[in-house]
């Protein structure tokens, strides 16, 4: 899917709730442009049966092209789904609109932005595990609500981003990782609201004892979860990514 764009509003007052679709997501995908894009390759699957993201800066950059397909894929279906449609407040309605649309964003922001060597575009994702009907994983169940689902997202993404830095090279890579990043500690904070007030510097996500920082995950790490939510075929691997 596209992102949807409408030139004309380009030039409009933006509404608050849509700042960040113009403001940092837009900023990343200037700065990344000046890098350069080209035609597109894929990797193909390992020996394992994964897709490996590859090596380097590009290997990265797929990294985080893979986890934004999943997550634009889970919140395109969560707006479609009987929750969103049914019982969700306009509140939540917006938010949730709000985060699909920077998503899908960031989804094709990579895939335009990896000159060479790009995977697949069309990764599948297995949302078997997730009934978007519920707000919130009903007592019993073993599937997970939406909320929880979205929560479980966000912080795997934010602390991905967060892991994967220290092996980007370029510098402005680094920059725009950290631009990106910023966005989605955004929708990690507000998923958090949602469940429960006051939790969005919660310690299992911040080190609220001594720095005070965001917690981080190797890409190794984030991908075993990950790959809990791909189907066979789409599973990914980051053997160049210790």
């Amino acid at each position: 899917m596209a992102p949807e764009t409408d030139a004309p509003t380009l030039l409009a007052p933006v509404a608050r709730r849509s700042f960040l679709r113009y403001s940092s997501a837009g900023l990343a995908l200037g700065g990344l442009y000046l890098a350069g894009c080209s035609k597109d390759d894929t990797t193909g699957p390992s020996g394992s049966g994964l897709i490996d993201v590859g090596t380097g800066d590009t290997g990265i950059l797929n990294y985080a092209y893979a986890l934004e397909q999943l997550e634009a894929a889970f919140y395109t279906q969560v707006v479609a789904g009987a929750y969103y449609t049914g019982t969700a407040s306009a509140a939540e309605k917006a938010i949730f609109s709000d985060l699909k649309d920077h998503e899908i964003i960031h989804r094709e922001f990579f895939k335009a932005a990896i000159a060479t060597g790009r995977i697949t575009d069309a990764l599948m994702p297995d949302f078997s595990g997730i009934d978007f009907a519920q707000r919130t994983t009903a007592a019993g169940s073993a599937k997970m609500g939406v909320l929880n689902a979205a929560m479980a997202f966000e912080d795997l993404g934010v602390a991905a981003y967060n892991g994967a830095g220290r092996f980007i090279s370029n510098v402005d890579y680094l920059t725009l990782a950290g631009k990106i990043v910023s966005v989605e500690a955004r929708h990690a904070a507000v998923i958090r609201e949602l469940m429960t007030t006051n939790t969005f510097v919660a310690s299992d996500v911040v080190d609220t004892t001594t720095t005070g920082l965001e917690k981080s995950k190797r890409p190794q790490v984030v991908l075993a979860t990950a790959n809990n939510f791909l189907m066979a075929g789409s599973k990914l691997s980051a053997n160049n990514f210790a």
